[in-house]
């Protein structure tokens, strides 16, 4: 049985070590905690994520963070939704912590709060993006194709064309990180549409 005499700055704290004793009423308690805390240093956390993307340019001639922002900058300038610009400024974040599924990774921190059109994009957009290289490494460049029947495959393509592939230009007017603060602020401050109990399939 719990016991909620033990109290720490928050509030009671339970007093089990294992989830599988916990009851219906701490976790009643501790849920609204945990949402409240991890969503308020969302937007914070994410910046910084970003920020591990500046520094090497590894041979291009700009370094990934830039990238993102130059990414970001032309879609918010070509007045497309807030949902693509935020997208676009971290649709790169998985390269800092999962190079090898770095767009699924993006994709997955998006997912709770963008459009479906927004996430897909970005969950495709690595492989849409081979279209334009993988073809020097022996790789197929029509991977893509196999998605053509879906309803975002042309948001896909735009997205790479004009968005992705094309912002490595040293010479672009990026706007500061700054005017994209009320974006994520936005985009991250609404309810999850995915589930927190949804099963990890």
């Amino acid at each position: 049985m719990s016991d909620h005499s033990v109290a720490d700055e928050s509030g009671r704290i339970v007093s089990w070590t294992a989830m599988e004793d916990g009851t219906a009423e701490d976790y009643e308690q501790l849920m609204p905690w945990h949402y409240a805390h991890t969503r308020s240093g969302l937007v914070d956390n994410l910046l910084n994520i970003l920020q591990c993307l500046r520094g090497p340019t590894l041979g291009y001639q700009i370094d990934r963070y830039d990238h993102s922002l130059q990414s970001a900058t032309r879609v918010l300038r070509n007045g497309e939704s807030t949902d693509l610009a935020v997208a676009a400024l971290l649709h790169d974040i998985g390269d800092s912590f999962a190079p090898e599924n770095h767009s699924a990774a993006a994709a997955a921190v998006l997912q709770p709060y963008v459009d479906e059109r927004t996430h897909w994009v970005v969950a495709h957009h690595g492989l849409f993006q081979g279209y334009h290289y993988f073809h020097h490494f022996g790789g197929n460049r029509d991977a893509r194709e196999q998605y053509r029947g879906s309803p975002h495959y042309e948001a896909c393509l735009d997205f790479c064309e004009n968005y992705d592939q094309n912002c490595f230009d040293p010479n672009y007017p990026n706007l500061p990180i700054e005017e994209f603060r009320p974006l994520l602020d936005e985009v991250f401050s609404r309810p999850s549409q995915v589930p927190a109990t949804a099963p990890l399939t």
